[in-house]
C-alpha cells in the first residue's frame, strides 16, 4: 500500500455494501480504496440465508415498494451473475390454523405481479399428496403452494464485486482496520493499520463511505467528533446444516407458530441449510454464536412439517450473523424494516461522509447506486453515470446468461473432469474456471489434490486473485468444502496456504 495515499473514496468495510459501492464507484472512474479489518465478507454477508428474493413476508406490513425494488433487483442479479445467482422452486406446505389460505393465494398472486419475470416461473396452488413436493412431509399436509426466488452463494457475490472494484481501479485492502477518522476542511483523514504488517498508513479521501455493518455505529466513536444521529438495530439470525433431508432441488417454506418463516433447502449436495431465527442481540457481533434454544426452535419447526424429526444431535454445522437493521421503532424483530438507510453528512465546506443502516444482500446494487447519486454532487467532476445494472460480475459473461449451457461447454472442454467437480467450478467461478483449469488436461496437471476436487491450482488462483489469505478464506466463504474434507485434508489445506501465503508478496503491500 502506498504510504500516506490520497484518493476520491475510502470505503470502511467489505461487507456486500462496501465491496458494491467500491465496484460501481470504480467503474465510474473515481480512484477507491476499501479498507476491511478481516476477510471480505467475514462477518453478516456470508452468513445470510442465501437467497436473492423479494421477501414474500413483507406483504403483510404493506412494503409493497420495498418488495417490488427487491424484486426488480432479483431479476438484475440474476442476468448479471447466472453462475452465482439461480433460480428456485419455493414449497410452502398449507398449515390450517396459521395464515388463511386465501390470504397466502392472494399474497403470492400480489407477489408475482409486482415482480417483473423472464427467467421465473409463477407461483401456484398444489397438491402435497402422493407427489414428490410432498414426499418428505407429513401425511396431513395435503395441499400447499410454489412459488420462485432465487438462490445465491453470499459469500461470492461479496468477493466477485471486490474483484471487479480492483479490476476497475480499485485498491482493496483486507485485515486492514480504520483505526482513525479525521475530518480536516475538505478531506478526511483516515489511519489504518494493517494487521498483517502492523504497519499504519494514513489515507486522505475527499469522500468516506461508512459501510461497516454491524459496526457502522461506533467506527465514529473515538476522535472524529462525528455522530452518525441514527441508530441500528441489530438482529441475531443463525442458521444449522444438517444431513440432507429430501431428494431433489426444491426449497420449503415452513410458518412456524410464531407466524415467523423457516427455509429448508438444499445445500452443498448432501445437506440441508435450515434457518434463519431473529434474535435481537447486543454486544460484539465478532462474538455472536448459535444459542441451544435457536437450534432447538429451528429443530422443532421442521420436526413439525417433516416426517423425519430432527433433533440438536443432528446438526452437523451452524453459523450466526448479526443484521445490522435500521432502528424504525418496530415492536419485534421479525416487523422491523430491511430497507436500508443512507446518512449523508456534508458541511458546507467539508467533506461528505455516508454511513450505511440496514438493507439486505438482494438490494446491494441499488444501495450502491443510490450512494454514489448522493456523493456525485460532491465530487469534482460529479459522477452520475450509472452502469451496474448492465455489466456482468466477474465469471458471469456467458453467453446469453445460459448458465446450463455454458456448463455443457465446460465439461466438453474438460471431459476427465468429475461432474460434481465441474459444476461446483462453474457455479463459482463461471467463465473464470478456465483459469483455474487452462490447458490441463488430467486432474494431476492442477497440481496437489487436497480432496472433494480441491487443487493447488484453485488455492494459487484465490490466493492471487480473490484476497484469499487463511484456510479458513477458502473453505469456509470462497467454498463450502469445509463440510466435505476430513480433518487431515483440512490440516494439509492449511500448511500449504499458511506455507504459501508467507512465502509471496501480501496483498495490501
Amino acid at each position: 500500500m502506498k504510504a500516506n495515499a490520497e484518493v476520491d473514496l475510502l470505503i470502511i468495510g467489505g461487507g456486500i455494501n462496501g465491496a458494491g459501492i467500491a465496484r460501481d464507484a470504480a467503474g465510474r472512474g473515481l480512484s477507491v480504496m476499501l479498507c476491511e479489518q478481516g476477510d471480505l465478507a467475514g462477518a453478516t454477508s456470508s452468513a445470510s440465508s442465501k437467497l436473492i428474493h423479494g421477501g414474500l413476508r413483507y406483504l403483510e406490513y404493506y412494503k409493497f415498494r420495498f418488495v417490488r425494488e427487491a424484486l426488480k433487483e432479483r431479476e438484475v442479479l440474476l442476468a448479471i451473475s447466472p453462475h452465482i445467482v439461480w433460480p428456485a422452486r419455493f414449497i410452502l406446505p398449507y398449515e390450517n390454523g396459521l395464515r388463511p389460505a386465501f390470504i397466502i393465494e392472494a399474497g403470492l398472486l400480489l407477489y408475482d405481479w409486482l415482480a417483473p419475470r423472464k427467467r421465473l416461473r409463477r407461483s401456484r396452488r398444489i397438491a402435497l399428496r402422493g407427489t414428490s413436493e410432498g414426499a418428505p412431509l407429513k401425511q396431513h399436509f395435503t395441499t400447499g403452494f410454489v412459488y420462485s426466488d432465487c438462490r445465491v452463494d453470499d459469500a461470492r457475490l461479496v468477493v466477485l464485486n471486490a474483484v471487479d472494484a480492483r479490476e476497475r481501479g480499485a485498491t482493496i485492502l483486507t485485515r486492514t482496520r480504520c483505526v482513525v477518522a479525521r475530518r480536516e476542511d475538505t478531506l478526511w483523514h483516515v489511519s489504518l493499520l494493517d494487521a498483517h504488517t502492523a504497519t499504519m498508513t494514513t489515507v486522505a479521501a475527499r469522500a468516506l463511505v461508512n459501510a461497516a455493518g454491524p459496526w457502522a455505529a461506533d467506527v465514529f466513536s473515538d476522535a472524529s467528533g462525528y455522530e452518525p444521529g441514527k441508530k441500528l438495530r441489530l438482529v441475531q439470525g443463525s442458521h444449522i446444516i444438517v444431513r440432507r433431508l429430501y431428494a431433489g432441488d426444491r426449497c420449503y417454506v415452513l410458518q412456524s407458530e410464531d407466524r415467523r418463516i423457516i427455509f429448508v433447502m438444499p445445500y452443498e449436495t448432501e445437506y440441508s441449510l435450515i434457518g434463519t431465527t431473529e434474535v435481537s442481540f447486543s454486544g460484539d457481533p465478532s462474538k455472536a454464536r448459535i444459542s441451544a434454544d435457536e437450534i432447538a426452535y429451528l429443530c422443532a419447526c421442521v420436526s413439525r412439517y417433516f416426517r423425519m424429526p430432527l433433533s440438536p444431535s443432528d446438526v452437523v454445522a451452524s453459523y450466526t450473523g448479526v443484521r445490522p437493521l435500521y432502528d424504525d421503532g418496530a415492536k419485534n424483530a421479525s416487523a422491523a424494516t430491511r430497507d436500508y438507510v443512507l446518512n449523508l453528512d456534508a458541511p458546507p465546506k467539508g467533506a461528505p461522509l455516508i454511513s450505511v443502516f440496514g438493507g439486505k444482500i438482494t438490494t446491494y446494487r441499488r444501495l450502491a447506486e443510490d450512494a454514489m447519486g448522493k456523493l456525485s454532487p460532491y465530487l469534482k467532476p460529479p459522477q452520475d453515470n450509472c452502469w451496474t445494472a448492465a455489466a456482468p460480475l466477474p465469471g458471469g459473461d456467458m453467453e446469453d446468461g445460459n448458465f446450463d449451457r455454458f456448463l455443457r461447454a465446460l465439461r466438453c472442454k474438460y471431459p476427465w473432469l468429475k461432474a460434481e467437480i465441474a459444476t461446483r467450478l462453474a457455479h463459482a467461478y463461471g467463465t473464470r474456471a478456465g483459469v483455474i483449469l487452462g490447458a490441463a488436461k488430467s486432474t494431476a496437471d492442477l497440481g496437489i489434490d487436497f480432496g472433494a476436487g480441491l487443487s493447488q491450482a484453485e488455492i494459487d488462483y484465490l490466493i492471487a486473485q480473490e484476497f484469499a489469505l487463511t484456510p479458513e478464506d477458502i473453505l469456509w466463504r470462497r467454498s463450502k468444502l469445509y463440510l466435505q474434507l476430513s480433518n487431515d485434508q483440512i490440516a494439509a489445506v492449511r500448511a500449504y496456504v499458511e506455507a504459501h501465503t508467507r512465502t509471496s508478496e501480501h496483498p495490501n503491500a
